[in-house]
């Protein structure tokens, strides 16, 4: 399955963003979905992750109450909305494809990712 991500941009803080992540097959429906971003100098991070029909989901604390994962099955694409972004947000966004239908926190359960969008939030 390739995944394609748009959406990224720059934007000021307090802003909003919606990242999308569109799959090439069908078999999207299958398989839960994470969003990483990776800042320069750091680690790949989990940001959000959703199982493959959407009844449980995932956020690391640091976005807890300002990004919402969905997913719509039908359209093969998911979304990442990203509310009251921070500098602290900015970094290139990925969305990746998990082994099966439930999320994992293991970025190593994501074999497959696509080429990432980025994110830039000015202070």
């Amino acid at each position: 399955v390739q995944l394609v991500e748009s959406g990224g941009g720059l934007v000021q803080t307090g802003g909003s963003l919606r990242l999308s992540c569109t799959a090439s097959e069908d078999r999207i429906d299958e398989y839960a979905i994470g969003w990483f971003r990776q800042a320069p100098g750091k680690a790949s991070e989990l940001v959000a992750a959703i199982n493959s029909n959407a009844d449980n989901s995932y956020y690391t604390d640091a976005v807890k109450g300002r990004f919402t994962i969905t997913r719509d099955n039908d359209l093969n694409t998911l979304y990442l909305e990203m509310n009251d972004l921070r500098p602290e947000d900015t970094a290139l966004y990925s969305c990746a494809s998990g082994q099966g239908p439930l999320f994992s926190l293991a970025p190593h359960s994501y074999p497959n990712w696509g080429q990432g969008t980025q994110v830039t939030v000015t202070s």
